[in-house]
């Protein structure tokens, strides 16, 4: 299976690229560093945007992971960034088959920031096909996902 992990954190290994390793332990499995990434607002148009290398790599995955700190109660900006970009190249099912992990951790995130993005990105895997596996916080949620993964 081929795994992708999305670190939708600035910081190549702070805290979410913890809880990937926890997720992930034991598989091979390619990183996408969205903060040394080039990927621009939807809309805009630069020479040097690399979405379309991170699209690819993500239709070339079985399982795709997409991690985020808590960033104003809610996901990075540069993960939700490339949500919307998804949108209009990848065709409503697009991603089908394939199966999406979300991490989401923070120093005290509440139960209504977790509801958010649950509902936001399991609309997202459900728009484009994908199966949702669920969300973990933490390093316990992380293990439990790790088996159905």
């Amino acid at each position: 299976m081929r795994t992708l992990f999305i670190n939708g954190s600035p910081n190549a290994d702070g805290n979410t690229a913890a809880l990937a390793r926890e997720l992930l332990a034991g598989r091979d499995y390619e990183t996408v560093q969205l903060g040394t990434t080039k990927v621009y607002d939807y809309g805009q148009d630069f020479a040097d945007d690399q979405f379309d290398s991170v699209l690819a790599k993500m239709r070339a995955a079985d399982a795709i992971v997409m991690g985020s700190p808590v960033y104003w109660h809610d996901l990075s900006g540069m993960l939700r960034n490339l949500l919307d970009r998804c949108y209009g190249p990848v065709p409503m099912g697009g991603f089908s088959g394939k199966r999406l992990v979300v991490l989401f951790q923070g120093s005290a995130p509440t139960p209504d920031m977790f509801a958010r993005v649950e509902y936001t990105m399991s609309r997202f895997a459900g728009y484009y096909g994908m199966e949702y596996l669920g969300l973990a916080g933490n390093v316990r949620e992380a293990r439990e996902l790790a088996k159905k993964l």
